[in-house]
């Protein structure tokens, strides 16, 4: 396996970013869940952990698979590495433990206890990977850490950009580049080329427009995790949404006016 100092040295910088990226979103998510907790606001404390996890199965989650698959085996090879690795591991398992456990409870303080805690295993989680595992697969002379994250963009985001600045953990938020697959008969608002700031106003005027059963497919540059929650908040779940197509580069999802039963 070749070995650019230079390429490999970008590649570390984009997955410490993207770290920071994971680390701050998941912030603002345990955040809104506590503060809801403590004010006592039952519907709002489901809504923000339902948010949660959405966030937590599209971004975490899978940042966590990205790396078993692509960096740790290359460090476990390592023998100083291996018992590090053994650690990480293990922690991915806690981690998903803490999702289970959030999804399972039906108590407020519970669902809180386990965001918190969820938090505080990923921050020295990641810790440990920017302060150990990056720097020792870029030391390592016979492994190719560019390489080794190449198309890997569940682990490393949208190429280390600092995204849109709110929880959505987009990773970035550059436009891409050429038509969307035609996927559904149903008419397509394709807002990849709105200033992010209008798009959701933008897509619930549509959804309002939709007669009961209407559908329509809305095209996104990354996963509108808030954009699904303010509908599922607004429209008190009468708005279905069917997952098409989830990137690398474009998202496209179904949504669809359910009728109302008299």
């Amino acid at each position: 396996m070749s070995h650019n100092t230079d390429a490999d040295e970008r590649a570390a910088q984009a997955v410490v970013t993207h770290h920071r990226q994971l680390a701050a979103a998941l912030t603002g998510h345990v955040t809104d869940l506590v503060t809801a907790a403590e004010m006592g606001g039952l519907r709002q404390v489901w809504q923000h952990r339902d948010v949660l996890l959405g966030w937590l199965h599209t971004e975490l989650l899978p940042h966590a698979y990205a790396e078993e698959n692509a960096m740790y085996p290359a460090a476990a090879a390592r023998p100083e590495g291996r018992l590090l690795v053994d650690g990480m591991l293990d922690e991915h398992r806690t981690i998903a433990a803490l999702v289970a456990e959030l999804e399972e409870t039906s108590a407020p303080v519970a669902a809180a206890a386990a965001a918190r805690a969820l938090q505080a295993v990923f921050s020295t989680h990641l810790a440990k990977e920017n302060d150990l595992v990056v720097p020792l697969l870029v030391a390592a002379g016979d492994v190719s850490l560019a390489d080794l994250l190449d198309g890997m963009h569940d682990l490393i985001g949208g190429g280390g950009q600092e995204g849109c600045g709110g929880h959505c953990g987009c990773g970035g938020d550059a436009p891409s580049e050429g038509p969307a697959a035609v996927l559904s008969i149903d008419p397509r608002l394709d807002v990849r080329d709105l200033p992010h700031g209008q798009r959701h106003a933008r897509v619930l005027a549509a959804i309002d427009a939709l007669p009961a059963d209407g559908a329509l497919v809305l095209v996104a540059p990354h996963a509108p995790m808030p954009l699904l929650a303010e509908i599922d908040a607004r429209y008190h779940g009468q708005v279905a949404a069917a997952w098409l197509q989830e990137g690398p580069d474009v998202w496209q999802i179904r949504l669809q006016r359910v009728a109302v039963a008299v």
